[in-house]
């Protein structure tokens, strides 16, 4: 059979009523088909990819690991098909759910504060938003938009640089009250640390070493914290010295409620930012077209 003659986005549409109801017969009511039809369209798709999609028993079925990584890249795809039917009759409006993972100091520093005047221009976009410093994998938590920091790793997602910003450590007046202040990186052993319990990009901080080289410092100390924002809020209470973008801190800074540590040293490297999408080569909806051009009129950062 040529591939003029498969309809596989139907193939898929059935694939996916399969997985959702559990039964080949709940996909049969749900598609206005016969169960036989539906079976024997799986097992043709299963033929042609070469691959068993679903385990079969009397009394139920089960994806199997190709059949899961397959359910979610047909979602993907009927969604972005349904998408674009709907902008081509709408004339390209954006509309529909729109869904953001963003760490936590980007999202209460820069994102959330814009996003009502996002819905007042686009108020048929209907806006989820995740607010974590945990990683997640877009095609499985559907998501559209990802705000990440640091070098991107190789994949098929595209990103949109948003900015950078210098990296800078922090202690607040009364840390330095009761333990002083480190002058030299070394002296950073007999201080309190914080860090992070997940494993991120950056897990050292670098220093220069005074002899034109670099050092690097694994933070060690008696708390780590999920989030950028959460250890925010333990420097400001002087629980120990911190490491954070300076836009991050800066107004804590420019208050006097956070003190520049080690600036001497600062080796100046700096926190990349971008608005990661899944692509390239597939076609982009307006809802994720507009939010990216939002985000890079409205967003300043460092060298942006």
């Amino acid at each position: 059979m040529s591939r003029q003659d498969i309809n596989r986005a139907f193939e898929m549409a059935v694939f996916v009523a399969v997985v959702e109801t559990g039964a080949f017969s709940a996909a049969a009511r749900r598609l206005a088909l016969t169960p036989s039809a539906v079976s024997k369209l799986v097992n043709r798709l299963e033929a042609r990819l070469g691959a068993r999609l679903l385990q079969r028993s009397t009394r139920q079925l089960h994806t199997t690991p190709e059949g899961d990584a397959f359910f979610v890249q047909c979602k993907r795809i009927l969604d972005d098909i349904d998408g674009a039917e709907r902008e081509a009759s709408q004339g390209a409006a954006p509309r529909g759910r729109l869904r953001i993972n963003c760490y936590v100091p980007f999202g209460v520093r820069h994102l959330l504060p814009i996003l009502p005047e996002f819905a007042r221009r686009y108020p048929d976009i209907v806006l989820d938003v995740v607010v974590s410093d945990a990683i997640v994998d877009l095609l499985e938590d559907r998501t559209d938009i990802a705000i990440r920091t640091g070098k991107l790793k190789e994949s098929n997602l595209v990103a949109r640089k948003l900015g950078e910003d210098p990296m800078i450590v922090v202690a607040s007046p009364a840390y330095a009250a009761r333990h002083g202040l480190p002058r030299t990186p070394q002296e950073l052993s007999m201080h309190n640390l914080l860090a992070f319990n997940f494993r991120c990009q950056n897990e050292t901080w670098p220093f220069l070493d005074g002899a034109g080289g670099t050092l690097q410092v694994a933070p060690q100390g008696n708390t780590c914290v999920s989030d950028g924002e959460s250890m925010r809020q333990l420097a400001l209470a002087g629980m120990g010295l911190g490491r954070f973008s300076r836009q991050h801190v800066l107004r804590d800074i420019q208050q006097g409620e956070l003190i520049p540590v080690l600036q001497d040293y600062n080796p100046g490297d700096r926190e990349l930012v971008h608005a990661v999408f899944v692509g390239p080569g597939l076609q982009v909806p307006a809802r994720v077209r507009v939010m990216l051009d939002y985000l890079l009129e409205k967003v300043k950062l460092g060298d942006a």
